[in-house]
């Protein structure tokens, strides 16, 4: 229960004075007060219910009952330094391990996806004694330091691109250099990764990793072109490289059919290091980083020792535990195949009903909706899409966001309880909204064309 109940207006009166204003809010124009939540499900300080499809960090759904109980009872058990020994850790550890390829059997506890992120930059130099890294355009890794400087979508606002950082071009189909129509467009986008490995060999330097998103998020909800990572791998290390897999926007089960995304690309690739976050704990913080016994060897060489105070500590690694028996034992990851799949095969229909859908893409409950404003030009709609946002949450209570490089690209990324019965609902407001706006057009032309 909440300490102290103050009406919306005094809370966001304290927000603007007390918290920084770059810690932006949803909704800022007229943000939503949540003073609980259950499942998908968020509810306002007026008990007005709205539909999550934007919290993939609650990943089994809001304030799960089992985990919520084994949360309590290990803190009335028992919460303290990782450094001791205790069983969780190593359990947790486990049960980790059986859900990835052999090869990836060390794991590093953190406390959150940057910090995940920012020690597999650290395992990647320290095992390949290179610096540079190559990362996707748009990317974003984490809000570190270090992971500003990997993130094109932050760099390029601030103080620009390191010497020791490479641009590769995002493999989006849609709208990327080689699209659709490409008859391997995987092998093509994986080639321009070759190209700018000879590039920066020709400037002396050496690359330590490739570092990317196992399905790019802020770029758009990407899905990757067979055979790219692999062939990407293949390059990186030929040159003497890594590969690192970032998992946590997709990992745990999100896809569906695999329990990572990585695993899109065929049973016979393994990235080098995986970072994990986000989901892990429900909402708890909680992240990791899996690698190899050879990279961890090289770690453990330098002779620093690497310690995380409650990175792994008892508490998160239950929490942990519990995600993942709730993900087993609520199949939500076949609830993940078969919604995500009803939710895509809605949305295609739609898009032959609307212009302004340019693409629908996804896999599982990882899904993105393009919209343009022409779809020979695939110009973005960004402002159409804004609206759409808007209007969904304050005429059907459904929190849906933005994402890639013009915010154009409605993204669905909701806790995996979603139901068949919640996708069909999307869909009717989102059909709703798009033809009432269709009509609004129509009707200020026909407007215009009287007066004129």
């Amino acid at each position: 229960m909440a300490l102290h109940k103050l009406k919306k207006e005094e809370t966001l009166a304290m927000r603007k004075r007390l918290i920084g204003q770059s810690c932006r809010l949803f909704y800022s124009d007229d943000p939503i007060k949540i003073v609980r939540a259950r499942g998908q499900y968020l509810f306002d300080e007026n008990d007005k219910r709205y539909l999550d499809c934007i919290s993939n960090v609650h990943h089994v759904g809001h304030c799960h009952p089992s985990i919520t109980k084994v949360a309590a009872a290990q803190m009335e058990l028992l919460n303290t330094n990782a450094r001791f020994l205790h069983d969780n850790i190593v359990v947790y550890a486990d049960r980790l391990a059986a859900t990835l390829p052999d090869k990836l059997c060390v794991f590093y506890f953190v406390n959150s996806g940057s910090e995940a992120n920012d020690l597999a930059l650290r395992l990647a130099r320290q095992y390949t004694q290179h610096e540079d890294v190559i990362v996707l355009d748009h990317a974003y890794h984490g809000h570190l330091t270090s992971l500003i400087d990997i993130s094109p979508y932050k760099f390029r606002k601030l103080t620009g691109q390191k010497e020791w950082v490479h641009v590769a071009p995002l493999p989006d189909v849609y709208r990327g250099v080689y699209r659709e129509d490409h008859p391997d467009p995987g092998q093509a986008y994986a080639d321009t990764v070759k190209d700018l490995i000879e590039e920066v060999h020709r400037k002396g330097r050496k690359i330590s990793a490739f570092f990317a998103e196992s399905l790019p998020s802020v770029g758009g909800q990407i899905i990757l072109p067979e055979r790219y990572s692999p062939k990407v791998a293949e390059y990186v290390h030929s040159a003497g490289g890594v590969f690192v897999a970032d998992e946590v926007q997709t990992g745990f089960g999100r896809v569906g059919g695999h329990f990572w995304g990585f695993q899109l690309q065929g049973e016979d690739f393994c990235p080098d290091i995986v970072t994990m976050g986000k989901p892990m704990g429900n909402g708890h913080p909680l992240a990791c980083v899996a690698t190899t016994v050879e990279i961890a060897g090289a770690f453990t060489a330098n002779a620093v020792e690497y310690f995380n105070t409650f990175g792994g500590n008892p508490v998160s690694c239950a929490i942990g535990l519990a995600v993942l028996d709730v993900i087993e034992t609520e199949d939500l990851r076949g609830n993940s195949m078969r919604v995500g799949a009803h939710l895509k095969d809605l949305l295609t229909k739609l898009q032959k009903q609307h212009q302004v859908i340019g693409d629908v893409r996804g896999v599982g409950l990882f899904v993105g909706v393009e919209l343009v404003t022409d779809r020979e030009k695939r110009t973005p709609a960004t402002k159409t899409a804004a609206q759409v946002v808007k209007r969904l949450k304050e005429e059907d209570q459904i929190c849906v966001s933005t994402d890639g490089p013009w915010d154009n690209v409605l993204k669905f990324k909701p806790p995996m309880c979603f139901s068949i019965e919640n996708a069909e609902l999307v869909v009717q407001c989102i059909d709703r909204i798009l033809t009432e706006k269709v009509c609004c057009t129509t009707l200020s032309y026909q407007y215009l064309c009287t007066r004129d």
